[in-house]
């Protein structure tokens, strides 16, 4: 097992030095700490971590807070939980994963128990109660999500509170789609969003892109119908039948529900409905669910890597003292794909259906 001892002799200086660099406690030149990094590179050198810990105090692990709640989609958490984790490492850090429900207990856990240096926070609510906590602690945090207020409000909040904040801005992402809609004509747009419970927390990612929505299609004049939609075929018909029957003239779709995304399109060729020559449909989902549809779809893409790694990194200029960022929104980027085309005079497969079948 290499020692520091090894790593002292290989480089070529006293075992007092390579402590100092590891620690970070005495300003070392540019070359010895150079040096001494090669030599525990090619050794292969590994800190103790309780040494480190105790040297430092300091544990090396951030905490990453994902509860893992109905109606989330979880490859899209596994993927930000993913990019911490392998930022992390290549900043010397490893990672606590979080799921359990607890709210402001989890975070009380980690602040009094002191098992990690600083917490990443997901699954943020428009109130949520983690919120007084994590201002009130004493280890930096970090967001993946917006609070209930504006980002300006959030970042003169938060900035000066000591916390962070990373997400995409799915206000804008809201307003994109609807822009690109209305822009092909489509004036009656409906909207297929997350499944009821996640609305019912108040999850902020899903109330702000709703806000997004609305606010865009009040600009253009187009109308707009929202249904919360768990994602199984049945539900999916279901609403999409309501939809139809309720505004026989859709023809744009807008979809934030990854889970929701093949059972719609499944519906859709059912029901003899072409997209996008009948219904055009756009998505606020990861690229590989937008690329990967049986349609490829008009989409605003979810940044989960880049979310991950961007909460990181705000983190460890806060562990380095660097002081709070405030609020940080990804602007969304929409990729128009085969789903979207100019609005046309919409066809009502579900009254024809229902008569070729001894409807009425």
């Amino acid at each position: 097992m290499v020692t520091l001892a090894d790593v002292a002799r290989h480089a070529g200086v006293s075992a007092s030095t390579v402590s100092y660099v590891l620690s970070g406690k005495r300003s070392i030149s540019a070359p010895t700490r150079e040096r001494i990094q090669h030599s525990i590179d090619t050794l292969g050198y590994r800190p103790h971590a309780g040494a480190r810990a105790l040297a430092s105090s300091r544990t090396g692990i951030i905490a990453l807070m994902m509860p893992l709640r109905t109606g989330l989609y979880v490859p899209v958490l596994m993927e930000i939980a993913m990019a911490v984790t392998t930022t992390a490492r290549a900043h010397g850090h490893d990672v606590l994963l979080l799921t359990g429900e607890e709210g402001p207990e989890a975070v009380r856990r980690v602040e009094g128990s002191a098992i990690a240096d600083a917490m990443i926070v997901m699954d943020v609510g428009i109130d949520d109660p983690r919120l007084p906590c994590l201002r009130a602690a004493e280890r930096p945090s970090v967001l993946i999500g917006l609070p209930g207020e504006t980002a300006e409000a959030a970042q003169a909040v938060d900035g000066a509170a000591g916390l962070d904040c990373v997400d995409l801005d799915f206000e804008a992402a809201g307003a994109r789609c609807v822009d690109h809609l209305a822009g092909l004509g489509h004036t009656r747009i409906a909207v297929l969003g997350e499944p009821p419970a996640v609305y019912a927390r108040g999850t902020g990612f899903a109330a702000r892109t709703l806000t997004g929505l609305r606010a865009a299609a009040e600009a253009h004049g187009a109308g707009l119908l929202h249904r919360p939609v768990e994602g199984t075929y049945a539900a999916v018909a279901a609403a999409v039948t309501r939809i139809f029957e309720e505004r026989p003239g859709t023809t744009g779709l807008v979809v934030q529900n990854e889970a929701a995304v093949e059972p719609l399109l499944a519906f859709l060729r059912h029901r003899r409905l072409a997209v996008p020559e009948d219904v055009s449909v756009v998505a606020i989902c990861p690229d590989q669910v937008a690329v990967h549809a049986s349609v490829p779809l008009t989409a605003v893409a979810v940044p989960a890597r880049e979310m991950g790694r961007l909460a990181v990194e705000r983190l460890v200029r806060r562990l380095a003292g660097n002081g709070p960022g405030g609020t940080e929104l990804i602007a969304p980027h929409l990729t128009a794909r085969a789903s979207t085309g100019p609005a046309s005079s919409p066809r009502t497969p579900f009254t024809e259906d229902r008569r070729g079948h001894g409807g009425h």
